[in-house]
C-alpha cells in the first residue's frame, strides 16, 4: 500500500510586535478594501503566520454595545479550519490576559485612536 505524505506547513502563533505593523496594517487594508485605517483595526494582539509570512491578525476592538471583544483581519489563505482553530487561540490569549486594554474600554479607546494616528503619520 502506497503512502502519500502530505507536506502541511505547520501555523505559527505570535504577539504582536511593532515590527509587524507594515504587515498588518497591508492586510488590513486590502481585505477591507480601504484607502487608510480606521477604528476597525482596533489594537492586533495576536498573529498567525507560516513560515514567515503573516496570514491573520487578532485585533482587540469595541464592539457596538460598548463592550471590548476582539476580530479576526486576514487574507483568505487560511482554511476554514485553520481559521477556526486561530479563532480559539485569539479567545484563549483574550480570555487569560488582564491588562488594561483587554479590560477597560475606555484605555483601549484611547490605545486604538493612538495607534491608528501613529500608523497614519508618514
Amino acid at each position: 500500500m502506497e503512502t502519500t505524505v502530505q507536506n502541511q506547513e505547520q501555523l505559527q502563533y505570535a504577539e504582536v510586535y511593532i515590527s509587524d505593523m507594515l504587515s498588518l496594517k497591508n492586510i488590513f487594508l486590502q481585505s477591507q478594501n480601504l484607502p487608510g485605517l480606521n477604528h476597525n483595526f482596533g489594537l492586533p494582539f495576536l498573529l498567525v503566520k507560516k513560515k514567515n509570512t503573516v496570514l491573520a491578525f487578532a485585533s482587540l476592538v469595541i464592539d457596538e454595545n460598548g463592550e471590548i471583544s476582539f476580530k479576526i483581519h486576514g487574507k483568505n489563505r487560511l482554511t476554514d479550519a485553520e481559521r477556526q482553530n486561530f479563532t480559539f487561540q485569539a479567545e484563549k490569549y483574550f480570555r487569560k490576559n488582564n491588562t488594561a486594554n483587554f479590560r477597560n474600554a475606555e484605555q483601549l479607546k484611547s490605545s486604538i485612536s493612538r495607534m491608528i494616528g501613529w500608523q497614519t503619520i508618514g
